[in-house]
């Protein structure tokens, strides 16, 4: 589905998931068979603790470590959060989870 396409899309992103509005796990991709609850609990704790730092609702994340990166994104009804390599470029990553979102948002 969506998550596995984001993860098939760029050589960069190792794991995708997808949330509904309320943090439920939707779709998720890359990862090892009973690893997606833990990836999308990950992913809601993310949103989650962007959103207490910001006034409003944060529609974009990016979080770099020493080992690769975080980007999650989000509309009313999803978030789209992938883990990436070190070396993938934020505008291509975050271009293919609004896309992603956008695909979602058409269903």
């Amino acid at each position: 589905m969506v998550a596995g396409r984001v993860v098939d899309s760029s050589t960069d992103v190792l794991a995708a998931v997808v949330l509904d509005a309320a943090g439920a796990m939707v779709d998720v991709g890359g990862v090892e068979p009973g690893s997606g609850r833990e990836l999308a609990d990950l992913a809601r704790r993310l949103v989650e603790r962007a959103d207490a730092a910001s006034r409003e609702p944060v529609e974009q994340i990016e979080v770099q470590t020493l080992g690769g990166a975080v980007f999650a994104a989000r509309d009313t009804r999803h978030v789209v959060a992938c883990v990436t390599r070190r070396a993938a470029l934020p505008a291509l990553v975050l271009y293919d989870i609004r896309q992603a979102l956008r695909e979602l948002a058409a269903a």
